[in-house]
């Protein structure tokens, strides 16, 4: 399981950061993303970001507020989320898998995170 942090409670228009550690297992994957998961809804796409190539992906629904990106120096891959709204509300997940790894499709991931709480209050 993956070590992911950050999260919590802001207002709308805020800004978080999530973290997810990109050593050991994670450091031979090839596909790191973000997912999240509203209570009563399927999980999401939120972003995703090819290791070697450093090429980015995003939903549509995230694109331009969201921003995810390698940290060498921590060694994770990190979730920048600005201009957060009430619908961003979710719990988050931190996922990595191999090459083959279909990166909007949560069921071809290998290792997932813990999650972690994101509220946005109006």
């Amino acid at each position: 399981q993956l070590q992911q942090s950050g999260g919590g409670l802001v207002q709308t228009g805020d800004s978080l950061r999530l973290s997810c550690p990109a050593t050991g297992r994670t450091s031979r994957m090839y596909v790191m993303s973000w997912f999240r998961q509203a209570p009563g809804k399927e999980r999401e796409f939120v972003a995703g970001i090819r290791w070697s190539s450093g090429n980015t992906y995003y939903s549509d629904s995230v694109k331009g507020r969201f921003t995810i990106a390698r940290d060498s120096a921590k060694n994770t891959v990190d979730l920048q989320m600005d201009s957060l709204q009430p619908e961003d509300t979710a719990v988050y997940y931190c996922a990595a898998g191999p090459s083959i790894t279909s990166i909007p499709d949560w069921r071809t991931y290998a290792y997932w995170g813990q999650g972690t709480q994101v509220t946005v209050s109006d």
